[in-house]
C-alpha cells in the first residue's frame, strides 16, 4: 500500500498539482484557514475529486466549523472523516482523532495514528516554539503504531523514526504560509 501524506494546506489546496501516484492520501488538517463552511466545502470538493483510491482526513485547530462534528453527510464511501475513529484498509488500520482530542482514544491494536498535532519533541519545531504534545507522545510509546502522521508545526517538516514508529511531519507551508514541503510518500 502506498500512502500520500499531508498537511497544513490553509485553503491553498488547488495548488498541489501534479501529485504523486498512491491508494491512499492522508491530510492531517488546517486545510482552512478560517474555518467557515465555505473554506470546508472548497476543500471537500478538491479532496473528493482527486484520483485516490481512499481519501482520509482529520481536523487540525483552523478548520473550526468541525471541531465538534461527529460526521460528514453524503461523503463517499471512499472518504473517511476520521474524527475519533477508525478505518481498516487492506488490512491496515487507520485511527485519527481531531485536534485536541484526547489520545487515550487512540486503540492499542492501530497501525497508523493520524493527528493533527505532533508528539512533543518530535517534529514539533516552528517559530522557535516546541508545538507538541506531552500526552500524545506518552500514547505513542504505549501504542506503538507503525506510523503517526501528523502536521501543525509547519517548521518541523520531516520524518523521522524514533522507538520503532516512523513519525512523519507532512506541513507542506513553511510559517510564511509559502507552499515549499512536497508531500510524503510511505509504502507499507
Amino acid at each position: 500500500m502506498k500512502i500520500l501524506h499531508l498537511s497544513d494546506t490553509h485553503n491553498r489546496h488547488q495548488l498541489l498539482t501534479n501529485l504523486p501516484a498512491a491508494d491512499v492520501i492522508v491530510h492531517c488538517g488546517d486545510f482552512t484557514e478560517d474555518g467557515t463552511p465555505k473554506e470546508v466545502l472548497d476543500f471537500l470538493n478538491w479532496f473528493i475529486d482527486l484520483p485516490y483510491k481512499y481519501k482520509i482526513f482529520v481536523t487540525g485547530n483552523h478548520d473550526l466549523c468541525l471541531r465538534g462534528a461527529k460526521d460528514i453527510e453524503d461523503l463517499p464511501d471512499n472518504v473517511f472523516f476520521l474524527q475519533d475513529r477508525g478505518v481498516t484498509i487492506d488490512g491496515i488500520t487507520f485511527f485519527g482523532i481531531a485536534y485536541d482530542h484526547s489520545e487515550s482514544l487512540i486503540p492499542n491494536d492501530t497501525d497508523i495514528v493520524i493527528t493533527h498535532e505532533p508528539p512533543i519533541m518530535i517534529l514539533d519545531q516552528s517559530s522557535g516554539r516546541h508545538w507538541g504534545n506531552v500526552p500524545l507522545f506518552k500514547r505513542m510509546m504505549d501504542v506503538k503504531p507503525r506510523y503517526h502522521l501528523f502536521g501543525h508545526a509547519h517548521e518541523g517538516y520531516g520524518t523521522v523514526k524514533q522507538n520503532g514508529i516512523v513519525f512523519s511531519n507532512g506541513a507542506v507551508l513553511d510559517d510564511h504560509y509559502r507552499m515549499c514541503y512536497p508531500p510524503k510518500v510511505f509504502i507499507i
